[in-house]
């Protein structure tokens, strides 16, 4: 009996699992079967007024109309008939004066204006018809012909009454005049070119010539984030000439940002290379080499210390100089925090400090200083220097962003003022951790050489500022990586392997090319890079199996032996990277490997650089080149030109067209 009892008991349990009902299985699992609830949406067929379409229980089962199709219910939309965003409730944002800038984004939303200006009118201060964005001289009437600015006094004096945009009369002002040795420090090969018209100074370059891989598979040089000689250059176009030795084609190339990817694994820059055909050489090939800094967010970045160093001396009081540097100025104050300091040195016959170090969370003490400003005197820029530097140190920020903003023509004629005097003030200064920027204004009397060698030895970059649309770009949407150093003394070294590289030549860089075994002496100073900035460099490549009648003779060696016999594979050639953090003394070292490519399928940023660097050689008269067809040269720029967002490769393709104007009128 005790064993019939137990097996009853056993059948019990069994039944009891199978008649478990689908009821109690969906109930355990919280959904309905399909069959019962077809759209799954929680809501029985019976009780689903929509069972083919999933709906909310508090709508019986039935989807909420979206009229406007907008994403938003209706229920929650406050305009059903019209699409707009979550954040409006479904409304579209207002744009009041029908410009295309909203006016949630629109600083003027009652006034028309462009959204590159957020969506405000570009002003015109002096009411000369010229937009304070294209004009050299925003608070004084000009002419168009001027870049906005009155008739040079050297023009009337000369009564040169006629356009020099349509008649090139200028052409004499960058003429290569009186060339005399100007024996600096070790370089006995730097010279002077003086123009003939005005007193502009630029230090002569020779061309890098090709190298011979066999005999020296090694090149080293200095980065170079300056971008002087563009707007310079351009301005020069814009009266009609260009001396050549204003035409540092790196410059001219670095202008322009690349699409390059952000750096990885903590490194401050990423590296990127690519290979494609020479545009003026169709038997050779470039090799492109990009690096990108890490962009660094505003709130991340450090505290600054400035101290502008403002030129107010004679040379300074005209129009497109002085005031358009008091407008620069502003433009830079704008981007700057309360956390930030900002005092004010300026120098004519001797220096002063007008503003002790003062946060910019009283902007309007700042903006007051710059305006009372005025130009009278001689340059005494050593003592200048000398005081700014000395501020700047007394308001020391470690761990900041302490920097001279020095702006002026560079004409220095009092204590000290040689090119070698600067250069030893400068290489001194820098060991105080203080940067500097310079800024150039103006024409007739401008001394390139001297900022450009002030920039070089001081830990700092150039600008040449011709309008305020120059400054805006350097001061405001390029303030980053133009004002903040993420990496110091950036130096770069590449050996080419003459399995595939034959001969080499670097474009550009003439006066930041470095010994090879200056890479890795960290006493050797090299140039900055800053938070997001861009920086090219082109090497012309002769491939092994091609003859060119730019090879170097070869000099057939005894004893020297070369690694064409090694096989390392598809390497084209290894670029090395060295670099200091800004407050650093000892450089890390980066490795790329670049692979020789047959595929020649470069992107639009190469052929647009290489568009650059074509016309820059074109401009310096290159010996190197074959093609010299400018309209090749537009139309390989206007093929690449990509987005272009901010106009300024339209505007290179407009400067390509004003100088063909110029060839035409020669003719």
């Amino acid at each position: 009996m005790k064993r019939i009892g137990t097996t009853i008991l056993a059948i019990g349990l069994l039944m009891a699992c199978k008649t478990k009902t689908a009821t109690d299985q969906e109930k355990d699992s919280g959904k309905i079967s399909i069959k019962k609830d077809k759209d799954q949406d929680g809501i029985s067929n019976r009780k689903d007024q929509c069972p083919e379409i999933a709906g909310p229980e508090e709508n019986k089962g039935c989807p909420w109309p979206d009229l406007d199709q907008d994403g938003i219910p209706d229920k929650d939309d406050q305009c059903k008939d019209v699409s707009g965003p979550v954040e409006n409730k479904g409304c579209p944002f207002p744009n009041t004066d029908g410009d295309e800038v909203i006016d949630k984004d629109d600083a003027c939303p009652t006034v028309a204006g462009p959204a590159e200006n957020n969506g405000c009118p570009w002003p015109d201060t002096d009411g000369d018809g010229i937009l304070d964005k294209d004009d050299a001289c925003p608070t004084v009437p000009g002419m168009p012909e001027y870049n906005g600015c009155p008739k040079p006094k050297a023009v009337v004096a000369e009564e040169i009454s006629y356009s020099p945009r349509n008649s090139y009369a200028l052409e004499s002002s960058y003429q290569q005049g009186k060339v005399y040795n100007n024996h600096v420090g070790n370089n006995k090969n730097k010279k002077i070119i003086k123009g003939n018209y005005y007193n502009e100074e630029y230090n002569a370059l020779v061309e890098n010539p090709f190298e011979l891989t066999k005999n020296q598979p090694l090149s080293t040089f200095s980065i170079d984030t300056d971008n002087a000689s563009y707007s310079n250059v351009r301005r020069m176009i814009e009266y009609g000439g260009v001396d050549k030795n204003a035409v540092r084609v790196e410059e001219m190339i670095n202008y322009f940002k690349y699409d390059y990817p952000q750096p990885k694994n903590n490194q401050p820059f990423s590296i990127n290379t690519e290979i494609g055909k020479s545009p003026w050489n169709p038997d050779h090939q470039l090799l492109k080499i990009g690096l990108k800094g890490k962009n660094i967010p505003m709130n991340n970045l450090p505290p600054s210390n400035m101290v502008f160093l403002i030129d107010t001396s004679g040379s300074m009081a005209y129009e497109n100089k002085l005031p358009l540097l008091i407008s620069s100025l502003k433009i830079l104050l704008d981007q700057l925090r309360p956390v930030d300091k900002v005092a004010i040195v300026v120098y004519a016959g001797s220096a002063g400090v007008v503003l002790p170090s003062t946060s910019v969370a009283e902007k309007r003490k700042i903006t007051e200083a710059l305006e009372k400003l005025q130009a009278g005197g001689s340059t005494a820029g050593g003592a200048g220097i000398e005081l700014a530097y000395k501020l700047a140190q007394k308001s020391f920020i470690k761990g900041g962003n302490n920097r001279v903003i020095l702006a002026t023509d560079g004409d220095f004629n009092v204590g000290i003022s040689s090119e070698a005097d600067l250069e030893n003030l400068i290489e001194e200064k820098r060991k105080s951790g203080v940067f500097l920027t310079c800024l150039g204004y103006g024409m007739g009397n401008y001394k390139d050489n001297k900022m450009e060698t002030l920039a070089d030895k001081g830990n700092g970059n150039y600008a040449y500022i011709d309008n305020l649309q120059e400054a805006n770009k350097f001061l405001g949407r390029e303030f980053a990586g133009n004002i903040y150093t993420i990496a110091k003394d950036v130096k770069i070294q590449i050996e080419f392997n003459p399995k595939f590289v034959k001969s080499y030549r670097l474009i550009g860089y003439e006066n930041r090319k470095l010994r090879n075994e200056d890479f890795t002496n960290d006493k050797i100073d090299a140039g900055e890079l800053g938070s997001g900035h861009t920086v090219t460099a082109l090497y012309e490549i002769i491939p092994a199996n091609v003859n060119s009648k730019f090879l170097p003779k070869h000099n057939k060696l005894k004893y020297t032996s070369n690694s064409a016999s090694k096989n390392f594979g598809n390497e084209l050639g290894t670029v090395k990277f060295r670099y200091k953090k800004p407050q650093g003394s000892k450089s890390s070292e980066i490795v790329h490997i670049i692979k020789n490519s047959s595929a020649q399928q470069s992107g639009t940023d190469f052929r647009f650089a290489s568009s650059v660097a074509w016309f820059g050689l074109v401009l310096r008269d290159s010996e190197f080149i074959t093609i010299r067809d400018l309209d090749a040269i537009e139309k390989l720029a206007k093929e690449n030109k990509g987005q272009d967002k901010d106009g300024y490769r339209s505007g290179f393709i407009e400067m390509i067209r004003n100088y063909k104007k110029i060839k035409i009128a020669k003719r």
